[in-house]
């Protein structure tokens, strides 16, 4: 008679923990999670009277979206495209000529200076989200670009960077930086203040 088949080999499970923790590892590594991403926006303390400081027409911009998603600018059709470099020569128009850091037209029709200049934002309760995000980016980058400029003109580098070192956590430790940067970071936000206003959506 021949040989009996002996029992079959086992299967070497030893080392399948390792492989299991291995790509637990790398899938934890490589996965990216999406984040739902917001408007940084500062809002006011909340007064049941609020005074209301007396604004002349030609320091306000107005910015209108309908609900067909067209862009209208002080009532005229604008093409998105070119948003911000208007926004960019209302905000430094310098209409008094005060300004030295300006590089506006100086239009008697638009604003007297950055300080009194505002943008006033208002969309329709139709208007898709994904219009009112990029309305809102083109007159942000409108501020930055004018922030930009003068912080490299003044500091050698842009707010954009400035600012990013003076909010990162990394940089609070050192707090020798932080304090060198705090005032050149105030003195930007001083001469471009965000006026941005945002109001209500028509429904």
């Amino acid at each position: 008679m021949g040989k009996k088949r002996g029992a079959p080999p086992e299967v070497n499970a030893g080392s399948m923990a390792d492989i299991a923790f291995l790509l637990l590892i790398f899938f934890l590594v490589t996965t990216t999670i999406g984040v739902d991403q917001g408007i940084n926006r500062l809002l006011p303390r909340y007064e049941e009277n609020p005074p209301v400081p007396p604004i002349n027409e030609r320091n306000i911009l107005t910015v209108l979206v309908n609900k067909d998603n067209q862009l209208l600018v002080e009532e005229k059709l604008l093409d998105i495209k070119d948003l911000r470099q208007t926004a960019i020569d209302f905000l430094e128009n310098n209409g008094k000529g005060t300004c030295a850091y300006c590089n506006g037209k100086k239009d008697a029709l638009s604003s007297d200076s950055p300080g009194d200049a505002v943008i006033s934002l208002n969309n329709d309760g139709q208007t898709t989200y994904e219009t009112y995000i990029a309305v809102q980016n083109e007159l942000v980058a409108a501020y930055n670009f004018l922030r930009d400029r003068e912080c490299k003109k003044r500091y050698g580098m842009t707010f954009t960077e400035m600012e990013y070192i003076y909010n990162d956590p990394a940089s609070k430790a050192t707090e020798g930086l932080v304090d060198e940067l705090k005032p050149k970071v105030e003195k930007i936000q001083e001469l471009f203040p965000m006026r941005l206003s945002e109001a209500e959506p028509k429904k």
